[in-house]
């Protein structure tokens, strides 16, 4: 069984279609029934902190271990009197609040209280010099994503209000501050999706013309989106991967984007072979196994770039990319099937009111393109250098370039926490906002030691050090802890750049102290984002290497050429530079933003280059499909103008579906909306319409080196006398229909492993039965799986890396792998597996 005779058997008729929308309803529905809701297992601490090796973090879990207490999450009050005699109205505020919050009916996760009225030994640190504004403590315990969590800190805040009178009162702090932070990405994840359906309809009508047509693509998101979400949702809740607010609503762009974009490519060529083939079913199969190459292409190095995040160490990176992934070959394997499917099963009625004759007659490109080409090829080099002059001028913008690491500043939102943090910059200085934690570890007990008051009255004079609190000791005597207050904005480059000699003059004033071989830690907020600072620069530097790699290497397998690559990718990187120039002209520059968040740089070049790359693949695939009838000059414009139309409508789609990032309250999601619906305007209108095509007319016969292009053949082949070779040939033939003989087996024990699983899930419920159905077709799963990635290769290779005939096998391999993972860990869920034995705690050491 070969691929056409699969398309066959998928889309040869209106029934073979309708069960194959069946399937994917079936199966979003039951995935939907099992998995747990998105939200619940969303992770957003993890992605805003370190590595896990850094010094800060060592420094954290050193804090949670030697000073009991501190794991708790604090709240800080700022409150700052009116009147005459605002000194007298604060401190009547914060006792009222105080006594609220230490009754018994204070509100439920807090710990203490910490003021001037239960400590005022630390009215030093707790009042402003001006003694109008004070702070008020509250460690809160339990964790910060949990809704009682927040409905605390909500309480802490209506409570402060209601008792400060007419003081200016704030809740801020790493309570209020991620309480925040929830709320506002909460508060634009409804208006990000409706805008998004809103969006893309509108285009999708004036592109098609017709209501079905335009449906087809937001149903086939529909589907993969719920199929990812809940898929991702399982994999998050067993641990496998990290999931975020930040992540999910990329995610929803993203497959929309991608979604209309396959469907724009497909439903094109099927448009264009209906004026050859009157026949719908077979017209479809056509348009499938044309575009089957460079989807999966494009399919793929969307994939490969996600999974390079893997390599990174930084949280936010590392768990960015294997949701997406998912998300991206579910959107691919639904658009090789579902969409085709239900083009079939909808009939003539899809093009409707039009008709097909005219959905056909359009296929065959606009005017406007026959102009561009002829524009292209009257002179390549004029609109080369156009086109590159303007991207240089667009990466002028970079200039201007710096990083922020204020996660409050980048909130487009007004929000309590950030006026807080306002009111204690203003009343009590800049870096009372963060304090950083400077941690001296010894191999000696320091208890009865003059060393710790020693080393504290060294940093004293240490550059930008405002003041040491006094030191702290902790459980076992040889770690003593400092809070040191920096005279910078705690989220400045510059006290990032502090972190280091803070760290170095620490070790200098514990040897003198007589600390020999301490160990020195810093951190707090500064500390962490010094070192995510650090992660992140050595990350990107890694993540570029591999993603343009990765490109690389895609490009020479789809074009078998080792030329063609380089200029692609040099397109790639102009434009890249170009977009992250512009973005940062208009959001720092204009707009005012404290600088481009850290991690966007990062992501706006993983998915401008994976993305942007689609649209020279399209149109590249679609030259080397011309140069078999035609000569390269004459190609590349055929190329152009094919495709022209539906490479700019999918670009279009691709942009205003990034650009409704910008509607989120977040500086980060902004940022990055901006800068990808600018790079793909920029790739959909400039580069792949202008520059390549100039690039290829100017190589001619060396655009494909060191591939040469041959005597075009007409399109209706003639029958020519048997070679010499013919022979030989016939064997190779047999020789790979051997492999796809063996592959398809492959490929239906795979099916059966995983409808075996299924029935053992759905109708033994016994659990000893059950379990061992699992073991046995988990067993024949993972050997079947690891065989069909051998025989992957193979078939690859022998048919020269033509991976159109495997390419729905391919997809839909990646099936049974999550349908296993997603129904073993429902069963445990639900009862119908046993929980596996908790390991024996480990015995104390005597």
């Amino acid at each position: 069984m070969n691929s056409p005779a699969l398309l066959r058997c998928l889309l040869g008729s209106k029934k073979r279609a309708a069960v194959v929308v069946a399937f994917w309803v079936l199966i979003a529905g039951l995935l939907a029934g099992v998995a747990p809701a998105l939200e619940s297992v969303e992770d957003n601490a993890s992605a805003n902190l370190p590595p896990a090796a850094s010094d800060s973090m060592k420094a954290r879990d050193l804090v949670r271990a030697q000073l009991p207490g501190q794991d708790a999450t604090p709240a800080i009050i700022v409150v700052r009197g009116k009147g005459t005699d605002a000194a007298a109205s604060a401190t009547q505020s914060v006792a009222a609040i105080t006594s609220a919050l230490s009754g018994t009916s204070r509100p439920d996760h807090v710990v203490s209280v910490v003021s001037t009225v239960t400590a005022p030994d630390a009215a030093a640190e707790l009042v402003s010099q001006d003694r109008g504004a004070q702070l008020v403590i509250v460690p809160m315990e339990g964790s910060p994503s949990d809704e009682s969590f927040q409905n605390a800190v909500d309480e802490v805040r209506a409570l402060a209000s209601d008792r400060a009178g007419p003081a200016d009162v704030a809740v801020t702090g790493p309570a209020g501050i991620a309480t925040d932070t929830v709320k506002v990405f909460s508060g634009g994840d409804k208006v990000l999706l409706l805008a998004t359906v809103v969006l893309v309809l509108i285009i999708l009508l004036a592109i098609y013309r017709s209501p079905l047509m335009a449906l087809v693509p937001l149903l086939a998101v529909g589907v993969a989106m719920r199929v990812a979400e809940t898929l991702g949702a399982i994999l998050a809740d067993a641990g496998v991967i990290t999931v975020s607010s930040q992540t999910a609503s990329i995610m929803t762009v993203l497959l929309f984007g991608v979604g209309t974009d396959y469907a724009l490519i497909i439903t094109a060529r099927y448009r264009e072979t209906l004026l050859d083939e009157p026949d719908r079913a077979r017209a479809m199969q056509a348009a499938v196994r044309r575009t089957a190459e460079s989807v999966l292409a494009s399919a793929s190095t969307i994939v490969l770039a996600m999974f390079a995040l893997l390599v990174a160490v930084s949280p936010a990176l590392h768990g960015f990319g294997p949701y997406l992934a998912l998300g991206v070959a579910v959107m691919a394997l639904v658009a090789f099937t579902f969409i085709p499917a239900l083009v079939l099963l909808l009939g003539r009625s899809v093009f409707w009111p039009g008709g097909v004759d005219k959905a056909a007659e359009r296929s065959r490109g606009a005017g406007i393109w026959h102009r561009i080409a002829a524009l292209v090829a009257r002179a390549p080099v004029k609109v080369a250098s156009a086109v590159i002059a303007l991207l240089v001028v667009l990466s002028a913008g970079l200039l201007g370039y710096q990083e922020s690491f204020d996660t409050l500043s980048g909130f487009r939102a007004a929000t309590e926490s950030e006026h807080g943090q306002h009111l204690i910059r203003e009343e009590f200085g800049p870096g009372e906002i963060a304090p950083s934690t400077v941690v001296v570890h010894s191999q000696d007990n320091l208890r009865s030691s003059p060393a710790p008051a020693d080393i504290a009255t060294a940093l004293t004079d240490a550059d930008h050090v405002s003041r040491v609190a006094d030191p702290r000791m902790g459980k076992d005597g040889k770690t003593v802890f400092y809070d040191v207050i920096l005279d910078l904005d705690p989220y400045s480059s510059k006290a990032l750049d502090a972190i280091g000699p803070l760290k170095q003059a620490t070790q200098s004033a514990a040897q003198a102290a007589g600390v020999q071989d301490a160990t020195v830690l810093i951190g707090g907020e500064t500390a962490q984002n010094a070192d995510i600072r650090s992660a992140l620069d050595r990350d990107t530097t890694l993540i570029v290497l591999l993603v343009l790699a990765i490109v690389t290497v895609v490009l020479v397998l789809l074009l078998r050429s080792l030329l063609a690559p380089l200029y692609l990718v040099a397109t790639l990187l102009l434009s890249f530079l170009a977009t992250l120039g512009a973005t940062t002209f208009f959001t720092v520059t204009v707009l005012g933003d404290d600088g481009i968040g850290n991690r966007v740089t990062a992501y706006i070049f993983v998915f401008l280059v994976a993305l942007g790359v689609d649209y020279n693949i399209f149109i590249m695939s679609r030259f080397k499909q011309e140069l078999r009838t035609q000569p390269p000059a004459k190609a590349i414009t055929a190329a152009l103008t094919r495709t022209g139309g539906v490479i700019s409508s999918a670009g279009l789609i691709l942009a205003a579906t990034f650009a409704v990032l910008m509607t989120q309250p977040i500086r980060e999601l902004f940022q990055f909306g901006f800068a990808m619906a600018c790079g793909i305007l920029l790739d959909t209108f400039l580069i792949r319409p202008l520059l390549v095509p100039a690039i290829v007319r100017l190589l001619g016969d060396r655009a494909l080196w060191p591939a040469r292009p041959g005597t075009p053949t007409p399109s209706t082949p003639t029958p020519e006398p048997p070679s010499a070779d013919a022979p030989a040939a016939q064997a190779a033939e047999t020789g790979s229909g051997r492999l796809l003989r063996a592959f398809t087996w492959i490929a239906v024990i795979e099916a059966c492993t995983w409808a075996g699983l299924l029935v053992g899930m759905y109708l033994k419920y016994i659990p000893e039965t059950t379990e061992l159905g699992v073991r046995i077709f988990g067993t024949l799963h993972g050997a079947a799986f690891i065989v069909y990635v051998f025989l992957t290769v193979l078939v690859a290779i022998r048919l020269k890396w033509r991976l159109g005939r495997t390419t729905i096998f391919a997809l839909l391999a990646a099936v049974p792998p999550f349908m296993t993972i997603a129904f073993e860990i429902w069963a445990r869920r639900t009862g119908r597996l046993p929980q596996p034995a908790a390991a024996p705690s480990p015995t104390p050491a005597l």
